[in-house]
C-alpha cells in the first residue's frame, strides 16, 4: 500500500486513479511549458480560495523557473480578473433597482 495515497483514490480506486493520471499528464508540457501551467494554476488556485493548492502550485511554479515576480504578477492578475467578474455579476442587479 502505498504511503501518501490521495483520499480519493484509496475511496473510489478507478475514477481516482483516473483522476490523478489526468492531473499528470496535464501537468507534462505540452503547448504550455510546465512554469507557465504551474503560474496559471497558482493564479486559479487563488481565486479558488484553495490554501492548499495555491501554495503546491507556488512552489511548483518556483521548481520550474519561475520567478517571485511572475508568480506576484499571475496572482495580481487572478485577482484582477475576480473583481472585475464581481463587479460585472452584481452590475444588472444594482441597476434593476437604482
Amino acid at each position: 500500500m502505498v504511503v501518501n495515497e490521495k483520499w480519493y483514490i484509496k475511496n473510489s480506486a478507478i475514477v481516482g486513479k483516473k483522476f490523478r493520471e489526468f492531473h499528470d499528464k496535464t501537468l507534462e508540457s505540452g503547448v504550455l511549458d510546465r512554469k507557465t501551467k504551474e503560474l496559471l494554476m497558482a493564479a486559479l488556485a487563488g481565486a479558488f480560495r484553495c490554501r492548499h493548492c495555491t501554495e503546491a502550485h507556488i512552489k511548483g511554479a518556483l521548481e520550474d523557473g519561475a520567478s517571485k515576480e511572475e508568480v506576484a504578477e499571475a496572482l495580481l492578475i487572478a485577482a484582477l480578473e475576480g473583481a472585475g467578474t464581481q463587479l460585472y455579476w452584481a452590475e444588472d442587479i444594482y441597476e434593476k433597482y437604482f
